[in-house]
């Protein structure tokens, strides 16, 4: 499920990568209307990219589910 990368990103990470797909999807709109876009299927990865993130976060707002766990750094052996 591709969904499961954004689920583990704390909330910050999320806004972060909203806010690239955002800027993503402009670019791609702007290929688009250009001609110069070969895969017209990156629009709609782009958009549901976008409503899976946004989702996440609506959840994390209501209590529907938790942010994870502060990431720990990984000791080395």
């Amino acid at each position: 499920m591709k969904s499961n990368k954004f689920f583990e990103m704390t909330n910050d990470e999320l806004n972060i990568k909203l806010t690239e797909l955002k800027e993503e999807l402009f670019n791609l709109r702007f290929k688009h209307r250009a001609g110069q876009l070969e895969n017209a299927n990156q629009l709609n990865v782009c958009k549901k990219d976008i409503a899976r993130v946004m989702t996440i976060i609506r959840q994390r707002q209501l209590g529907i589910s938790a942010e994870p766990a502060a990431k720990t750094a990984k000791k080395a052996k």
